[in-house]
């Protein structure tokens, strides 16, 4: 088959959409298909396949912003989508912005089957605007994206069962929506990894994410200071982001320096298995793919009890779980397992036997099967 990826944000590999749409890139032309990416990123112009439109400007002080956080924005660009999209069998947009409305307007025109990846959270966006408490508004982000974009494709592809809940119950409809989780390279995995000689004497707990208001890293180096053991904890926040000064303001008062900086994919593997404890903190979750590279890896991992988190449903149980954005409570769960060493390599092997199901060569494989599904329904249709 000839299969569009409309990319709206791509770029470098450091979150979990871009990700996701690289492996399902890589997985579909390993299956033999002909893959067109459509995004707005310059530096794919050249590269075969790759159709880039142009970048949007919200003015000076937004365009700022916009790079810091690491997104691309595209302008429309029609002469380039119907390029892009002209022969195609099949397409499949990965959010529902600019081009993925130009593509889905396409796929009607000519009657081509197309799906969506549903990998953005409303409470993402209000919480850059710090409005992520109103309810009401979150849900008229819900129905305006459905009904300015996803009510017009095929099917859906939601990473977890949480949040096509959350996006179900809020616009009051039954979507054909396939849960499917993003999966985790097979890269990822247990194995021996010897602490760097700095860290030989202490308790590394690590965290990885954006520095970001809803990833919540701000709670964990809260948390320290309340441990029972804070001048044997080394904190590892292995990320960057628009939080950085805050949390390096934080991080001076805590009595072992943590270590801020962003790794590589390779380094983060490392830093993942010689880490003695994962701690995902994040208050706002659609995944958790981070999470789930920790529990590859074998690490007893600790998560938010947020109802806007998919990553609760991870934890083995209770103990695993912390009250959201409660630092005095985190600081209780760590000191347990620092105070539990065998119950945790226990719950470490539960940890590893759960996490099997999500491993990328299954999960793409079952992403193949939905893009045949929606192709071969679509052609019944006719």
């Amino acid at each position: 088959m000839k299969i569009a990826i409309v990319c709206d944000v791509l770029g470098s590999e450091n979150n979990g959409t871009t990700i996701a749409a690289m492996n399902l890139i890589r997985y579909l032309k390993a299956e033999g298909h002909e893959v067109r990416v459509l995004c707005a990123d310059s530096d794919k112009k050249g590269l075969e396949n790759y159709f880039v439109a142009p970048n949007r400007s919200f003015g000076k002080l937004l365009d700022k912003y916009v790079k810091k956080i690491g997104v691309t924005l595209s302008k429309k660009d029609e002469a380039l989508v119907e390029k892009a999209l002209d022969g195609v069998d099949y397409i499949h947009s990965m959010l529902p912005f600019a081009l993925g409305k130009q593509a889905a307007q396409y796929a009607r025109k000519h009657n081509i089957p197309i799906s969506a990846g549903f990998h953005m959270q409303a409470e993402n966006l209000t919480s850059y605007l710090k409005i992520n408490e109103l309810k009401f508004l979150n849900k008229i982000i819900y129905k305006y994206i459905y009904n300015k974009f996803y009510r017009y494709v095929d099917a859906i592809h939601f990473p977890t069962d949480f949040i096509r809940g959350v996006f179900e119950s809020n616009i009051g409809v039954k979507t054909n929506g396939y849960v499917i989780s993003n999966g985790v390279n097979a890269e990822v995995q247990r194995r021996e990894v010897k602490k760097p000689e700095e860290f030989r004497d202490k308790f590394v707990i690590s965290t990885t994410g954006r520095y970001a208001h809803e990833k919540s890293q701000d709670t964990l180096l809260k948390a320290v200071k309340y441990c029972k053991y804070k001048d044997y904890i080394q904190l590892i926040l292995a990320g960057q982001g628009v939080k950085e000064n805050y949390y390096k303001r934080l991080a001076a008062k805590l009595p072992v320096p943590p270590v801020m900086k962003f790794y590589s994919r390779s380094e983060i593997i490392d830093v993942l298995n010689y880490s003695d404890l994962y701690v995902h903190p994040a208050e706002m979750e659609l995944e958790g793919i981070a999470c789930l590279e920790a529990i590859m890896c074998g690490k007893l991992t600790i998560v938010s009890d947020s109802p806007l988190s998919a990553t609760r449903r991870f934890a083995i149980d209770e103990r695993c779980i912390f009250k959201t954005r409660n630092p005095k409570d985190l600081a209780r769960v760590i000191d347990y397992w620092l105070e539990h060493p065998e119950e945790k390599r226990k719950a470490e092997q539960n940890y590893l036997e759960d996490a099997e199901k999500y491993r990328l060569a299954d999960c793409m494989k079952k992403m193949g099967e939905m893009i045949e599904e929606v192709r071969a329904a679509k052609s019944g249709n006719k």
